[in-house]
């Protein structure tokens, strides 16, 4: 499909919201002269507080890859669902068929963001683009998108965009820098889409023509958006200067955007966070699937983590997490410091599968009673005790209890406590428990069971008047 030219509407759009751009259009350069933004120019603190004070998004992986669900030619493909592309070594041309499968009658995404809000969740990351290069919205810079390509014929982001404004939840996209469909990017290196030993020599021109123009067009359409989440920066072609370069462009289009630090080559792997001591692009790191040992003092970061074991559905992979164990990953990161993305990847039909539903339902249900124990808290200033976890908002601690003293005795290693005071967050009467003191520790007395069977909390207030 031949990609369209960075279109007038798209040019007006941004206009509207006040942005000054410059883009490669047909090889040349243009320069669109807009209205300067009158957005306030903010700290990098300012910027990142609803972020940091949220700890708590949902990660969505939905695309063309829902309809094979994992299976190709009748076989059950290794690896996770969306890059059955790649692992199945699936042409171009035949890859596009799977568009005219894609009919998702039962999204609704009302639905999708009340059960984000539902589950305590803050904000919400969608693929706008995989590296499968299947757009969910209407593009103006391509044909191959879920409007021309698709029987479906409904802006999925545009839908998502409305439903978040209307729950107040941060719409953010996770956009992929590499693009294995593109004729510019990674599509001449099949079979091996993601072979990292080859560089395409029209890739500035996907980039400038294509890929920014792209960008710009999610921020005009639907910005202002809370965070872009890049992703494919590890292909030959991309550099660091290139990705400090495209940060501080974004930023210049909507100032108080946030950008993970997958827009650069800094990431160290898996643990996704910044090698060494050098300066890299982004505002956060992104260790996947795991949590850092001890966290990351000073350091802001995200761990994006599936129930399962793929991203995009697979139809077939019942390996889920428990809920138990979600809510105790969501404490311990945030007791660490870090955000908390949790993904769903839903069905070609548009629905987010049950399993996943059940958990959210669950994590919920705890953050119902709970959340003020994990919205704009820090980072537990005791370590890690071995009855659980803690996270601090000033000298008031949340002591996550994962193993309920059998003697009742609840034990915080915390010098020069002052006269300190406790109670249940789950005890609406905020009954007061017996609280002893010496030099180094505090002692709390628990009732004899614990509120919750996965994780109670204690409010710990030192220094109490």
């Amino acid at each position: 499909m031949m990609d369209r030219l960075f279109s007038q509407t798209a040019i007006t759009r941004l206009a509207a919201l006040g942005l000054v751009v410059t883009i490669l259009v047909g090889g040349c350069d243009r320069d669109l002269s807009l209205s300067p933004s009158k957005n306030k120019v903010l700290t990098d603190d300012e910027r990142m507080e609803w972020w940091r004070d949220a700890r708590f998004g949902l990660f969505v992986h939905w695309g063309l890859y829902a309809v094979p669900a994992g299976t190709y030619q009748g076989k059950r493909v290794d690896g996770t669902g969306e890059w059955i592309m790649n692992s199945a070594q699936i042409p171009v041309g035949e890859y596009e068929e799977f568009a005219t499968r894609f009919n998702p009658i039962g999204y609704d995404a009302d639905e999708w963001v009340r059960l984000a809000k539902n589950a305590g969740m803050k904000y919400i990351v969608i693929t706008s683009k995989h590296h499968d290069g299947f757009c969910l919205w209407d593009s103006k810079m391509t044909d191959y998108d879920v409007m021309n390509a698709t029987p479906f014929k409904r802006d999925i982001l545009a839908e998502l965009a409305k439903a978040c404004k209307k729950h107040k939840i941060k719409l953010c996209f996770y956009h992929s820098i590499m693009d294995w469909h593109h004729p510019d990017a990674q599509a001449p290196f099949f079979p091996n889409y993601n072979d990292t030993s080859r560089s395409n020599p029209n890739f500035d021109r996907y980039v400038e023509t294509y890929m920014k123009p792209q960008l710009a067009e999610l921020l005009a359409n639907y910005g202002p958006l809370g965070v872009l989440w890049f992703d494919g920066e590890w292909i030959k072609d991309w550099t660091e200067p290139k990705g400090k370069a495209l940060y501080a462009w974004l930023r210049e289009l909507q100032p108080d955007l946030i950008i993970n630090n997958r827009v650069g080559k800094g990431r160290q792997g898996m643990e996704g966070l910044n090698k060494g001591d050098g300066e890299y692009a982004g505002d956060f790191g992104t260790p996947e699937q795991q949590v850092p040992a001890t966290g990351l003092p000073g350091v802001d970061w995200e761990t994006c983590m599936t129930m399962n074991d793929t991203w995009g559905f697979k139809s077939y992979d019942e390996n889920w997490k428990s809920s138990a164990e979600l809510i105790r990953t969501l404490v311990e990161t945030t007791s660490k410091g870090g955000n908390f993305l949790l993904n769903v990847g839903p069905t070609p039909e548009g629905l987010i599968p049950q399993a996943s539903v059940e958990r959210l339902e669950a994590m919920g249900q705890w953050m119902a009673v709970n959340s003020e124990s994990i919205y704009g808290t820090t980072a537990s200033p005791i370590g890690k005790p071995e009855w659980g976890y803690c996270t601090a908002k000033g000298e008031t601690l949340y002591l996550h209890v994962t193993e309920w003293p059998a003697d009742g005795k609840l034990s915080v290693k915390l010098p020069n406590a002052g006269a300190a005071k406790a109670h249940l967050l789950a005890d609406k009467k905020n009954k007061a428990l017996p609280v002893t003191c010496t030099d180094n520790q505090v002692t709390v007395t628990l009732p004899g069971e614990a509120p919750d069977a996965v994780v109670s909390v204690v409010v710990l207030t030192v220094n109490a008047k």
